[in-house]
C-alpha cells in the first residue's frame, strides 16, 4: 500500500503535466492551422481579386456593345436591307456573347443571370421590331424601330445587369 502512494506521488503530477502540455500543444496547433488557411485565404483573394474585377470590367463592356443604339451605330452600314441588318445585329450580340463566357466563373449567378437575361432581351427587341418592318426596305427603318422602342422601356434588361455588376464590384471592395 505503501508502495503504491509512493508510485503516485510520482504519477499523478506526472499526467497533470503531459495533460496540460498535451491541451496546450492541440490548442497551439488549431490556432496554427486556423492562421494558415487564413492566409491563404488572403493570398487567394488578392490573386482572384483582380481577375474579378476584370471579369466585371469586360461584362459590363459586353453589355454596352449591345446596348441597341451602340449596337446599330456600329454594325449598320448603307444599302443593308432590314433582314440583313437584323441578322447582322444578331450575330454581333452572340459573337460578343460567345467571346465573354467564361467570365461567368468569377461573377456570382445571379449576375450572369440578368446578362444572359439582357442579351436575350436586346435579340428579343431586335426579332420583333424586324417581323414589324418589310424585310427588304432600308435598315434606317428597323433601326428607328429598335431605338424607339427600346427608349420606351421603363427600365431595360441592359440597366438591370450593370447595376447588378456595379454592386458585385462593390461587394468585392468591401
Amino acid at each position: 500500500m505503501k508502495d503504491i502512494l509512493e508510485i503516485s506521488k510520482y504519477i499523478l503530477p506526472s499526467l497533470v503535466v503531459f495533460a496540460t502540455a498535451y491541451l496546450l500543444i492541440k490548442q497551439f496547433l488549431k490556432h496554427e492551422e486556423r492562421k494558415i488557411k487564413h492566409q491563404l485565404l488572403l493570398k487567394n483573394q488578392k490573386q482572384t481579386t483582380p481577375i474579378r474585377l476584370q471579369a466585371c470590367e469586360r461584362l459590363i463592356i459586353f453589355l454596352e456593345r449591345i446596348h441597341p443604339e451602340s449596337l446599330i451605330v456600329r454594325e449598320n452600314t448603307s444599302g443593308l436591307t432590314n433582314l440583313q441588318l437584323q441578322q447582322k445585329l444578331i450575330l454581333a450580340i452572340r459573337t460578343e456573347y460567345e467571346h465573354n463566357l467564361a467570365q461567368q466563373l468569377y461573377v456570382t449567378d445571379e449576375s450572369w443571370m440578368l446578362l444572359k437575361n439582357a442579351k436575350d432581351s436586346t435579340i428579343r427587341l431586335i426579332n420583333t421590331e424586324a417581323t414589324q418592318t418589310a424585310p427588304e426596305d432600308s435598315s434606317i427603318v428597323l433601326c428607328k424601330a429598335i431605338i424607339e422602342t427600346h427608349m420606351q422601356q421603363q427600365k431595360p434588361a441592359i440597366v438591370n445587369a450593370i447595376s447588378a455588376l456595379k454592386n458585385e464590384i462593390q461587394q468585392i471592395w468591401s
